[in-house]
């Protein structure tokens, strides 16, 4: 279906960005909401929240429930007024839209940067997701090699396909993800409890193990529900990662594929059916314990992310664990091609075209982003070999981090341009280092391995919170303060090319309904008169 979906809907060879990166921006409500699905609930819904349940219990893992009820009315604010400037403009990345507000190179290169860095992990994720899936099978082995081959061969699967088809391939193959994916929620969700003697033997078995004593760090082993020491961690992890879903390259990609605006708005009134699939997943973890579960891998370490296809593979039927395995793979393969679609045009649009070769063709500027969505992949892989994969969850985690610093350029800048430019850029190079070194400082009690979680103290307290969070005060701050420094100082603040009704542009407005035909040679669009 990868390789078919490249005539798929198509109006034209996938040689500029509009049709490769964007499929050709023809999306309407019942193939975004798809897409979107495929897009934002991947491996980090189907495995490593259950398995941060199944680890540590509710803070670390249900806070993604209310996470992501809480994002679609963010979405459904700011993001077609995102849709309306982009289409009226041409833009592709959001990166290309900084560069327009604020007519800043500099600050429209750092929001490139975190954005591929930020998908960098979260592709990383959905590789161990698969990972996890082959290794439940018997695929692989204890030396690295072995371990990793299967891996390769579905990441070869996946670059192949996102080369040829773009943003076509996931949109197409999502609509088998989300069935699969409803098929086994909905078997498991019934099926399971039965057979694991009912929910209150489900849940007291989880309670039980969150209060084990750690042998590692000599507290509980978890939390069945957050006391009051882990209030502010909960909120924080929940309200950051609302805040970041939508900063991330792959979630603004499929938001641009649509035709319309109203397209954005409908789905994010929609897209909350899918929180009540994440919220069933995430008592998967909570079964896994229940039916004791062998989560040593081949390599004989304990690997939590084995819980979930372990647990599949235990108690269901070979056949329907083999839909499930499916399911779970299926559902790992979409995000990531987006993903890498969505750092892909952010280095063509944003570094190569405005650093390297200003004068790319569209053709030229597609070729490019095809050879860097392969690339993409390459850099996560070496997440997934280099970094700690107790809690996978963390990956998702780390990337919202780094994404999160990007919210005060493109969002409030949607809505007003009194935040300086070169104010925005100090604030993200603060937020930036600060959030990276409080990452790195995290060290796994376990394994011993930096970047072991995505909660520190705040600082000047003993209170623990999620570090993008923290990140994002002290870089919204900053700006504040150092743009009365430089508006006082009358310091150039950059020509901004964007009129007040780019925001509300529809599908038929000038410069808008035939956008993809008025491309220039250097790819801008030209608004009709």
């Amino acid at each position: 279906m990868g390789f078919m979906a490249s005539r798929w809907r198509s109006a034209g060879h996938l040689d500029n960005l509009d049709e490769w990166g964007l499929g050709g921006r023809s999306f309407g409500t019942f193939v975004t909401w798809f897409l979107l699905g495929g897009d934002l609930y991947t491996a980090y819904t189907f495995i490593a929240v259950p398995a941060a349940m199944y680890a540590t219990g509710a803070i670390s893992g249900f806070f993604a429930v209310p996470y992501t009820i809480v994002a679609y009315p963010i979405v459904f604010v700011f993001m077609a007024r995102l849709w309306s400037v982009s289409h009226r403009h041409g833009y592709v990345t959001p990166a290309d839209f900084v560069t327009g507000r604020y007519g800043s190179k500099a600050l429209s290169l750092a929001v490139a940067v975190t954005g591929i860095l930020a998908l960098m992990p979260y592709i990383a994720l959905q590789l161990v997701g698969m990972q996890a899936v082959f290794e439940t099978m018997g695929l692989g082995g204890s030396n690295t090699l072995a371990k990793d081959l299967p891996l390769l061969i579905a990441f070869a699967v996946l670059a192949a396909y996102t080369y040829s088809s773009g943003l076509r391939a996931p949109a197409m193959i999502a609509f088998v993800k989300d069935f699969l994916i409803y098929v086994v929620i909905l078997v498991a969700i019934f099926y399971l409890p039965h057979v694991l003697g009912g929910w209150d033997s489900i849940f007291g078995a989880a309670q039980e193990k969150m209060a084990k004593t750690n042998p590692a760090t000599g507290k509980p082993t978890g939390s069945f529900i957050p006391g009051n020491a882990g209030y502010v961690s909960y909120w924080t992890l929940g309200l950051g990662s609302a805040m970041a879903l939508f900063m991330y390259p792959h979630s603004v990609t499929a938001v641009l594929s649509t035709k319309t605006r109203n397209v954005v708005r409908r789905n994010a009134a929609i897209l909350p059916a899918y929180s009540l699939l994440l919220g069933l997943l995430a008592l998967l973890g909570f079964m896994a314990i229940k039916a004791n579960v062998n989560v040593k891998g081949l390599d004989g370490l304990a690997n939590p992310q084995l819980a979930i296809p372990r647990l599949f593979d235990q108690e269901f039927p070979s056949w329907f664990a083999g839909i499930a395995f499916a399911a779970i793979a299926v559902g790992a393969l979409v995000p990531a091609a987006i993903m890498s679609i969505a750092a892909a045009n952010l280095f063509t649009r944003n570094i190569y075209r405005a650093f390297i070769k200003p004068s790319a063709s569209p053709a030229e500027e597609a070729k490019v982003s095809k050879l860097a969505s392969l690339l993409v992949k390459v850099g996560a892989l070496v997440f997934v070999l280099a970094m700690d994969k107790t809690i996978a969850l963390n990956l998702q985690l780390l990337g919202g981090i780094w994404i999160l610093q990007t919210f005060p350029a493109i969002v409030v800048g949607l809505y007003t341009r009194w935040f300086h430019r070169y104010a925005l850029l100090t604030g993200w190079a603060v937020a930036m280092v600060f959030g990276t070194i409080s990452a790195y400082n995290v060290v796994n009690p376990a394994t011993k391995k930096h970047f072991g979680g995505s909660l520190a103290n705040i600082p000047g307290t003993n209170t623990p919170a999620y570090i993008a969070l923290t990140a994002f005060v002290l870089n919204l701050l900053i700006v504040i303060v150092l743009t009365f420094v430089f508006r006082a100082l009358k310091v150039p603040d950059g020509q901004d090319t964007t009129h007040p009704t780019d925001y509300l542009a529809d599908r038929g407005d000038p410069g808008v309904k035939d956008l993809p035909e008025i491309l220039d040679d250097g790819g801008a669009a030209t608004a009709k008169s």
